[in-house]
């Protein structure tokens, strides 16, 4: 028995099958570009903290490490240290840092002589001067180049002898170490690259006698900050600062702040990601754009070193 061929038997799919089709296709793909998306802004965000994180606690260790075997003596007209805050660090306009530290100390810093201790360069000294310095600039290069720069924190660690010999028992340290300040920035002291901001809020121990009552009291003086001040020194006869009274955190007196001890300081960065600081080299961005820039893609570190007794 032959079956017949009905042409109308093989239907195929209509015009309104195939554009339902389409539609939950292009629903379907839509969607899943959506998802990738968002997968790969949070990879890459995450990479960006890892590689932050990396950087911050580069920078961090090293100068924790450096700030707990700081050391200082009372009794003498001596500077110990030295620290300041540029409002604007130089650069392209697109580029300036609003709160650059710079500062200067003593240490046993147990890399002095070049790590070489024990060997026939250590004298046995063990008191060195360090200095932490924030520069925009190529790491390579030492210089300012339009599309390589970056910001970077340079460490000079003066080794013992020179230490001895141009830094120690000098009334203004800042003014002692300019000699050594054009090596900060040689490609041998890189530190980490990308730290946008670097801050310190030092920790002082403040006596205050109310009557019969004396009493200890923490006082918090940040650097840089809205109405604070630029600048702190340590001497041996006691702290100075520019900080207005306003700004000390509790409100305490200069002269108290000057008597007081200094216990410990918070270091405070802020990291930029390597994506961030090639887009800020656009000098052409707005304010606008700049802000949103670093509000997206800078991350914030900060760690508290308590120093050793005065």
């Amino acid at each position: 028995m032959k079956t017949r061929f009905n042409p109308k038997s093989n239907k195929g799919f209509t015009l309104i099958e195939l554009m339902v089709a389409m539609a939950i296709t292009t629903v379907i793909v839509t969607v899943l570009v959506s998802i990738t998306g968002v997968a790969l802004d949070t990879w890459q965000r995450g990479r960006s903290e890892i590689r932050a994180s990396r950087q911050a606690k580069a920078m961090l260790d090293t100068m924790a490490k450096d700030f707990e075997s700081f050391v200082s003596r009372r009794g003498n007209n001596f500077e110990w240290l030295y620290s300041k805050v540029e409002s604007d660090l130089p650069g392209p306009s697109a580029n300036q840092s609003s709160n650059a530290a710079e500062v200067i100390f003593f240490t046993a810093a147990t890399d002095r002589y070049l790590g070489e201790i024990g060997s026939a360069q250590d004298n046995g000294g063990d008191v060195s001067c360090v200095g932490y310095k924030l520069e925009y600039q190529d790491p390579v290069e030492g210089t300012e180049e339009k599309n390589s720069s970056t910001f970077i924190l340079y460490r000079l660690l003066v080794n013992p002898d020179d230490t001895f010999k141009d830094l120690l028992g000098q009334e203004d340290l800042d003014s002692a170490f300019s000699s050594y300040g054009s090596k900060v920035t040689d490609v041998e002291n890189f530190v980490c690259e990308n730290v946008y901001q670097f801050t310190l809020t030092y920790q002082v121990e403040v006596t205050q006698t109310t009557g019969s009552t004396t009493t200890t009291v923490p006082v918090r003086v940040s650097l840089g900050e809205t109405g604070a001040g630029q600048e702190l020194r340590l001497l041996g006869t006691g702290i100075e600062t520019d900080a207005s009274v306003g700004s000390l955190k509790p409100p305490v007196s200069i002269e108290e702040i000057q008597a007081g001890r200094l216990t410990g300081v918070e270091i405070g960065i802020t990291v930029l990601s390597d994506s961030a600081v090639i887009r800020l080299n656009n000098s052409a961005l707005s304010d606008e754009v700049r802000e949103k820039i670093l509000a997206q893609e800078s991350f914030q570190y900060s760690r508290v070193v308590q120093l050793p007794g005065m």
